[in-house]
């Protein structure tokens, strides 16, 4: 994946980028909303849990030419689609999870941007039926933007994320292309 998007990029990880990542996954800002407070991330966990082969692509994101964020992209497993809800297994839908790690990036649009880019480069993937995230129901920032990128509540996931010890109710947030 590469999308560019004005000043906004989006490219895949690479090996030197587990630095980065593990900087902003021990920063306790940022942690409070991406993995909780209680997992602070080194740079060997960063690469077993963002670099194994699990069907995922993970992407560091850019912004006037600084790394300010990261997001992922999958296409949602069968077992996956039960548990959301979905009973027409032929559906392609992918998910998407994203975080800003340098917060002085935060409540600038950079987000908005950013959801905005990736869905018009998802829905270009052939058969493409609808994309999810799942934030958690308490993280309204998150929301506010998925809402303003077009995404919907569809269902509340009940005790769905392990987060600083407590399982959270997230919701199922779609976007359904016209």
């Amino acid at each position: 994946m590469n999308v560019r998007s004005g000043e906004l990029n989006v490219r895949p990880i690479v090996d030197r980028d587990k630095y980065t990542l593990s900087r902003w996954l021990s920063d306790p800002v940022v942690l409070e909303y991406y993995e909780g407070r209680d997992r602070p991330f080194t740079p060997v966990m960063v690469e077993e849990k963002f670099f194994s082969d699990r069907g995922v692509m993970s992407c560091l994101v850019e912004y006037e030419g600084i790394e300010i964020g990261y997001l992922q992209y999958y296409q949602l497993d069968h077992e996956t689609m039960i548990r959301y809800g979905y009973t027409n297994l032929d559906e392609v839908i992918y998910g998407t999870d994203q975080f800003i790690g340098e917060a002085d990036y935060w409540n600038k649009g950079v987000g908005t941007q950013l959801i905005r880019a990736v869905v018009q480069y998802l829905l270009q993937k052939e058969g493409v039926h609808r994309l999810v995230m799942d934030p958690m129901t308490w993280n309204t920032r998150a929301i506010r933007c998925y809402e303003k990128c077009g995404y919907s509540k569809a269902r509340i996931l009940r005790e769905h994320e392990l987060h600083e010890g407590v399982y959270h109710d997230s919701w199922l947030m779609e976007f359904i292309p016209e």
